[in-house]
């Protein structure tokens, strides 16, 4: 039986406290939303009320998955919880919004941990299981719980289809919404799968070759993950779309989704290339080879200013992305 001193028993038990207390905050939080739109039913009469049932899958499932991500070392403890708030709104917004978010979040995990003992040799801030922390949550998921809250102010909870001609803002946040999440699900498979299967990045501000790991440097390989990262999204988007929104025959084709998801996942990688040459500071350290992200007296520089990190340029293009696709989209999509 293994011995706990005085120290770990408190550390255990406020552990404990503090779990019960944030449960407990984020129930009231649900428990508000419902609340709210319940009122905000009755008293305008045209917003659709949150079901029982939606907030009872928005809580368990979310928390399921948190739960699950934390215990497998894909989530630290704050990463987690933010996970779940992320998650609660995403999906009492809209199930679609919780497929695509979930598709992000269980490749993006795979990915970070596949090939792990290749990626340490190369990439100086690598943590063991790729966890995520808060500050990462939110740099990702952030901008899609904003937009999913303004869906929701604009168009109450439940699915739709994208159509322009008929659910104009909606469908403007619906897609704006997507290309956030594909854009962040692009750079994470770009990066994760480049990092491992490509040898000779070139910086996509000069295009000289620069070691692998180097922030803004990009390979064939890199861009075609990206591509395939975005449109595994718009995929999960799409299949769910076909499985609950129930007009669809006289709306307008849902099939530009699965395009413009890939759309945002490359253009998303290539944004958050060119911010991470020019902005992030990227250094090979002379006596362990790797790249670093700060400067010492034992770096020699390679590209970029030390204005921006990661988890900064991630939010930057992803909000790039939310501006951008819904205009494109707009001009091109098929009209039911």
């Amino acid at each position: 039986m293994p011995f706990y001193s005085q120290d770990d028993f408190y550390k255990q038990y406020l552990k404990m406290i503090t779990n019960i207390i944030i449960l407990s905050v984020l129930i009231c939080i649900s428990l508000s939303f419902w609340i709210v739109s319940m009122t905000a039913s009755t008293y305008y009469g045209t917003l659709r009320p949150i079901s029982p049932c939606r907030w009872l899958f928005s809580i368990l499932i979310p928390l399921m998955i948190a739960s699950r991500g934390f215990k497998k070392r894909s989530l630290d403890h704050g990463g987690a919880i933010g996970g779940l708030l992320v998650g609660f709104i995403l999906t009492v917004a809209n199930y679609s919004f919780f497929s695509a978010l979930l598709m992000f979040f269980i490749t993006s995990s795979k990915l970070t941990k596949w090939k792990g003992e290749v990626k340490k040799k190369v990439d100086s801030e690598y943590k063991e299981g790729g966890q995520r922390n808060w500050v990462q949550v939110f740099c990702n998921g952030g901008v899609p719980a904003e937009l999913a809250l303004l869906y929701m102010i604009e168009n109450g909870p439940g699915e739709i289809p994208i159509d322009f001609s008929k659910q104009y803002t909606a469908s403007w946040m619906c897609l704006s919404l997507l290309g956030a999440l594909a854009s962040c699900a692009g750079d994470t498979w770009a990066s994760e799968i480049g990092t491992v299967m490509s040898h000779e990045p070139r910086l996509i501000t000069t295009w000289e070759k620069v070691p692998v790991g180097t922030n803004g440097g990009v390979t064939i390989v890199g861009l075609i993950s990206s591509l395939l990262g975005g449109t595994s999204v718009g995929v999960a988007y799409f299949i769910s779309q076909l499985i609950f929104v129930n007009d669809l025959d006289i709306s307008a084709p849902q099939w530009p989704i699965i395009v413009f998801g890939g759309m945002a996942g490359l253009l998303g990688s290539v944004i958050d290339s060119y911010l991470g040459a020019i902005m992030q500071y990227s250094g090979l350290d002379t006596r362990t080879g790797m790249v670093v992200n700060h400067q010492t007296e034992d770096t020699k520089h390679i590209s970029g200013k030390p204005i921006l990190d990661n988890n900064a340029v991630n939010l930057f293009s992803s909000v790039v992305i939310a501006l951008l696709l819904p205009g494109l989209a707009w001009g091109v999509w098929p009209r039911g």
